[in-house]
């Protein structure tokens, strides 16, 4: 894993779907900090659309995406940024197989046992309590293709199994808020953002009212945890295949393993 730099841009982005400016509900999302965690610039919500079709290279993409955060791109003129992006970043490899090659697996069993549907890393946290939704049933096919066709165009090299980059400014990993709702680790680095830390339900700072930009802050931390803290996150085990991708939780926020739910 790569060394952490002091210099480094942590983003999260909650990520909408293709046409989300027609969504009041659920958009695109960013949210930046710094090496300390201090917020850089604005959160930004909105349709990404743009910004990554104007883009023509990593450079132009990254410092749209500063720009979009009101973040001064003269003071950071080559920036490197470690992005956690909220959508699936892969498909399982059997169903890679069966759309590019036609071949079939055996038997299929029930939801979450779905070789199709679901990646080894969503197997890995439904036997552990949580609950990962599939690009392929649950709607997020959108999003899903959104931030991989980001992958694709502007980070498009594989470093490890969950981690893509350009091999300069911007790297990224696949992120899961709702995975840190029992992580104490998360928790403790999303207080310095409450209005008031003892009140129920939390406020949050101005800028991160929406849930869309505390999904967003949620992913920038975990990016944070990435680099400063690699040990809180769960790794890729040896035997999962590349290509599916990983989902970095935090350790503390999973359940012992339990044997997968099959009610989904």
């Amino acid at each position: 894993m790569t060394e952490p730099n002091a210099s480094t841009l942590f983003m999260g982005w909650d990520v909408g779907g293709w046409n989300c400016d027609r969504n009041p509900a659920s958009r695109d999302a960013l949210v930046v900090l710094d090496a300390e965690r201090r917020l850089v610039g604005k959160p930004w919500r909105g349709n990404l659309r743009r910004t990554i079709n104007e883009a023509n290279s990593t450079a132009e993409f990254v410092h749209g995406l500063l720009k979009l955060c009101a973040i001064d791109t003269a003071v950071h003129q080559a920036p490197r940024l470690l992005m956690g992006i909220d959508t699936p970043l892969g498909f399982s490899r059997p169903f890679i197989d069966l759309i590019t090659r036609g071949m079939a697996v055996p038997t299929v069993g029930e939801s979450s046992s779905n070789p199709y549907l679901h990646r080894r890393t969503e197997h890995f946290l439904f036997e552990r309590g949580l609950y990962p939704l599939s690009p392929i049933k649950d709607m997020i096919g959108s999003q899903a293709t959104k931030g991989m066709h980001v992958l694709g165009r502007f980070a498009p090299v594989r470093e490890a199994c969950g981690v893509w980059t350009d091999g300069r400014m911007l790297r990224a990993i696949e992120a899961y808020p709702s995975a840190c709702k029992r992580s104490a680790c998360i928790e403790a680095l999303r207080a310095p953002f409450y209005v008031d830390a003892g009140s129920v339900p939390r406020i949050f700072v101005p800028g991160l009212e929406h849930v869309d930009a505390q999904d967003a802050l949620t992913c920038a931390l975990l990016a944070w945890a990435f680099e400063h803290r690699p040990q809180w996150l769960a790794q890729p085990k040896a035997d999962i295949d590349p290509v599916e991708g990983w989902i970095f939780v935090p350790e503390d926020g999973l359940r012992a393993s339990v044997g997968a739910d099959s009610s989904r």
